[in-house]
């Protein structure tokens, strides 16, 4: 019993990856609000709420406005200054940067404008409780982000490229990962279009 209470009170962090640089968008998409809240803003307080031992925010294009839009909250900016190279970079910035006693890693993005508390909490008890101690969020035929990885894979990043832990979650066996199903979270922003849909779903703010 004592075992599987060491097990399912992990100390656990949350990495927001918030570097890109939003070119095909035409601004930074980290800064768009929901109900007048920014969205790097509203995914730091939502994943405070699942009392982490830490949170990194990834910064790097447009690091200053989204370092402010944090400041208040009980989180770190980390800069990658090789945000341009892809997620690969963020995710080895962030190792450096996890505290010691840190045994699960929470990976979320801050551009799913649907994402609401019950989808993290559901990725991390479904984690704690699956045997790989992983859980992604269905997208179509793969599992992406947000997820819930050991924090030893952040030990074997590669330093380039925009393939996170996404291929690695699909190696594991079907029934070791938790899996959630949350359609709404496959609208990510990246265009004009993301952002049109968005809004019409009342995710995004109306703005010009």
């Amino acid at each position: 019993m004592a075992k599987h209470r060491r097990q399912v009170t992990v100390a656990h962090a949350v990495v927001v990856l918030a570097a890109g640089g939003s070119t095909r968008l035409g601004q930074p998409k980290q800064l768009l609000t929901r109900q007048g809240e920014t969205l790097v803003h509203r995914v730091v307080r939502l994943a405070l709420e699942l009392a982490p031992s830490q949170v990194l925010v990834v910064v790097g294009g447009h690091a200053q406005a989204v370092t402010s839009s944090i400041s208040g909250l009980d989180a770190t900016p980390v800069t990658n200054h090789h945000w341009e190279s892809g997620l690969a970079s963020s995710l080895q910035v962030a190792g450096t940067h996890l505290l010691p006693a840190v045994a699960a890693v929470m990976v979320v993005a801050c551009d799913q404008p649907a994402i609401e508390y019950a989808h993290l909490q559901a990725l991390l008890l479904g984690a704690r409780a699956s045997s790989s101690g992983c859980a992604g969020t269905r997208h179509g035929k793969v599992l992406g982000v947000p997820a819930v990885v050991p924090r030893a894979w952040f030990n074997q990043v590669g330093a380039s490229g925009d393939r996170g832990f996404g291929a690695r979650l699909r190696q594991l066996p079907i029934d070791a990962v938790h899996a959630l199903q949350a359609p709404e979270l496959g609208l990510d922003i990246d265009t004009p279009e993301d952002l049109a849909r968005a809004r019409l779903a009342g995710w995004i703010d109306a703005g010009r």
